[in-house]
């Protein structure tokens, strides 16, 4: 049996709303991508969404209307896609990373206090493979430093909770992805939501070059209406080509995050007593299960990842530790002394298929894969 590490939702039921996008005149900032945005903003609980075309350029467009640049600094943890830092750069500040708990490998409110300093203008907790952070905590962490931007990476957790709030109730901004693999994808996409009016309003003329009209207003009204450009922006919005892709799963979400959260519990019982690491669950949270990552020894991970393909079972990599990779390892000298949790988890970390379409017979024969290839590896190695 052959499975893959993922496959998108999408397919023949999609091309109706394809057909709707294509038969409009406005392919982008039409309707179509205003109506997603109403329903992302529903969905969250949280006044005003807006599509980008991707979480990175979505980042780089919060970065820049909270004014973060340069000379100032970010807090990022280690752990995490090397995104959460790449942005931080392009707005020319600097990414200052933490480590991470070695349980749930997330950042904590003990790292950030540690991190802050005059210079600091935003901090970036990731809500790695789906568990939210301890935001309360982490904004209490900022000693009611009002200049200090609270920014989710909400990447992987588009429907997960913290005690029943979603990504952005709890922060100034939070970003979504919806790339090829994640939990809601377009191929390529995001969104960034936030509580601030006036922080969405700039927002959204920073994501279409600075221009106070998008396509679909500069033709509203019968005629034609002049635009300006007011500040300096970028290109971050998202076609409606793309964004009609997204209602149909945003409305099933519930459900896929069931079928995620008992394909993930299958996974944790079936090695609950095996030599495999999983990052510790936290309580009071609804976890969004984007990806279920295990960990071996590093001097063992590349085999175990061999031995899972030759039987048709295929892995990826989430995450090495964002700055060991040689970037920033020579820009900033960093070592991996400096992040020995984040460090040693990148180096061991190995993630199995997960998704909905994943069927009871492909899950089985992962974690029978796993257990006749893997456990014998560890164990003989462990003695």
């Amino acid at each position: 049996m052959k499975v893959d590490f993922y496959r998108h939702p999408l397919g023949a039921d999609d091309l109706a709303a394809l057909t709707e996008a294509l038969a409009s005149p406005i392919l982008t900032n039409g309707r179509i991508g205003e109506r997603v945005e109403r329903q992302i903003a529903e969905f969250l609980q949280i006044p005003h969404a807006l599509l980008t075309n991707s979480w990175s350029n979505g980042a780089v467009t919060a970065l820049r209307a909270l004014g973060v640049g340069p000379g100032d600094e970010v807090i990022v943890p280690a752990m995490t896609f090397i995104a959460t830092a790449n942005v931080v750069e392009w707005v020319g500040a600097r990414p200052v990373f933490v480590d991470v708990d070695a349980d749930t490998l997330l950042m904590t409110p003990e790292a950030v206090a540690q991190a802050l300093t005059p210079r600091t203008r935003a901090v970036i907790p990731v809500h790695l493979y789906g568990q939210m952070c301890d935001l309360p905590g982490i904004r209490q962490a900022l000693d009611g430093r009002d200049d200090v931007a609270l920014i989710e990476d909400a990447a992987h957790c588009f429907e997960g909770a913290l005690q029943g709030r979603r990504p952005g109730a709890l922060s100034d901004v939070a970003i979504f992805s919806f790339y090829a693999t994640k939990n809601v994808t377009c191929g390529e996409g995001g969104a960034i939501v936030t509580r601030h009016a006036a922080l969405a309003e700039r927002m959204r003329r920073i994501r279409s070059q600075g221009m106070t009209q998008g396509a679909k207003d500069r033709f509203s009204g019968g005629g034609y209406n002049h635009w300006d450009m007011t500040e300096l922006g970028l290109k971050s919005n998202l076609s409606d080509i793309l964004a009609a892709l997204l209602p149909a799963q945003i409305a099933a979400i519930e459900t896929t995050r069931t079928q995620r959260q008992h394909l993930a519990q299958r996974y944790r019982d079936a090695f609950a007593n095996g030599p495999l690491r999983m990052p510790h669950w936290l309580p009071q949270r609804d976890h969004a299960h984007h990806l279920f990552p295990v960990h071996a020894p590093a001097d063992l991970r590349d085999a175990a990842i061999r031995a899972l393909e030759e039987v048709g079972v295929s892995v990826t990599v989430n995450y090495r530790a964002a700055p060991l990779v040689t970037y920033y390892r020579e820009k900033y000298g960093f070592t991996p002394e400096m992040f020995p949790v984040s460090h040693a988890w990148g180096e061991g970390v190995l993630s199995l298929p997960l998704y909905p379409a994943l069927t009871a017979a492909e899950q089985a024969w992962v974690i029978d894969a796993a257990r006749a290839r893997l456990y014998p590896l560890l164990t003989s190695a462990a003695a």
